[in-house]
């Protein structure tokens, strides 16, 4: 890499100023040999990484961890300023091996498009039932259920007591007005659970056969994880995705605390994941009361399941990979995806709050991530 043309806190200011970005692609041309290293490829430098990509650009993601500490260590008095923002991704974009390519957005960010918007619509559901119920308890002598149907709410509306004055009349046509919102609103979860089915169908996915992900965990799954190959181990990617204990030992005392970090999206999956797997008599609950049988608590038995489960959907994610790179396509319907990647951090190797935890899940033989397209 003979030149690293980099942009950090001005990404944002040149993905939507277009005059600022032609100028810095005219200082780029000025190199034969140039490799392009953006901050936060996945946020506020997203913009300007993909307008690169469109352009035949090529272009690193760069961590923000990496150039924080080369700002830290640098000489001088360590303020943030675009110019030293600039030199601090540059000099981490040169010194880092191993750095994810930015490629042009595919059919995993639609996926995370619609899954947004399923998200949406059951935060609407919520709020929309809430307020029914509110208003259902000025109406019906002893109130009404928390949780309710449009069914439901609609049969204790005919059948609540004739509204006698204009508040009582303005609670009941509002609550009719709700409740016909309430309709549209399932209709529209419906069909975006049968477009999200379809697509992750379409991607050849097979995470909604694991038992507790339905097509909306599904899609976000692969719509946040994209390329599971740039995680190197299944215990990065529980890093990654804050199923990993952190280490709290001290002394003789060996212990682990909840991880609060980490991409909490993909957490919830796996919380719901778990919940539903302990409603019926499955592995993950067979998992559940052995770690109960160990000493644990119901509380640490649940978080070791959620770290199991994160095991069983990286190996099924990557199965889901190497069958699409036999077919001569990799995730998201492009060839030669990477299999570097920096997503996970730039430590080479797994802290012990990383690594699985002791018990039944260590002894499986390590998955072997060799694979070439």
């Amino acid at each position: 890499m003979d030149r690293v043309l980099a942009n950090a806190s001005r990404a944002g200011r040149y993905g939507t100023d277009r005059v600022g970005y032609r100028e810095m692609l005219a200082a780029g041309r000025r190199f034969s040999d140039r490799v392009w290293a953006i901050e936060g490829c996945g946020g506020i430098g997203r913009h300007i990484a993909q307008r690169l990509v469109a352009d035949g650009e090529p272009v690193l993601d760069l961590p923000a961890k990496l150039a924080t500490r080369v700002r830290v260590f640098d000489t001088g008095q360590g303020r943030k300023t675009d110019p030293a923002d600039a030199h601090s991704v540059a000099v981490a974009g040169l010194r880092s091996p191993g750095l994810r390519a930015v490629a042009a957005d595919d059919a995993t960010v639609a996926l995370r498009l619609l899954v947004d918007r399923r998200d949406e619509l059951g935060r609407a559901r919520t709020q929309t039932v809430s307020r029914i119920h509110r208003l259902l308890l000025e109406l019906i002598p002893g109130g009404a259920k928390k949780f309710l149907t449009r069914g439901q709410a609609s049969y204790l509306l005919r059948t609540a007591p004739p509204p006698a004055g204009i508040v009582a009349q303005t609670r009941h046509d509002l609550a009719r007005e709700l409740i016909d919102d309430l309709t549209t609103i399932d209709a529209k979860i419906r069909a975006a659970d049968k477009q999200l089915r379809q697509l992750v169908a379409a991607h050849g996915s097979t995470l909604p056969d694991l038992y507790g992900i339905g097509p909306s965990g599904a899609a976000r799954l692969l719509g946040d994880i994209g390329d599971i190959s740039r995680f190197r181990t299944a215990a990065h990617f529980a890093s990654w995705n804050g199923t990993a204990p952190l280490e709290a030992s001290s002394g003789d005392q060996h212990r682990h605390r909840l991880s609060r970090v980490g991409n909490r999206r993909i957490n919830r999956v796996l919380h719901i994941m778990a919940i539903v797997q302990l409603r019926r008599d499955t592995p993950g609950r067979a998992y559940y009361r052995r770690r109960l049988a160990e000493g644990k608590t119901t509380m640490e038995a649940l978080r070791a399941l959620k770290r199991h489960l994160s095991d069983v959907v990286y190996k099924r994610m990557l199965r889901d990979a190497t069958a699409a790179r036999t077919a001569g396509t990799g995730p998201g319907g492009h060839t030669g995806a990477t299999l570097q990647s920096s997503a996970d951090g730039p430590i080479p190797t797994a802290a012990s709050s990383d690594k699985s935890q002791p018990g039944p899940a260590t002894h499986k033989p390590k998955t072997n991530l060799a694979i070439t397209p």
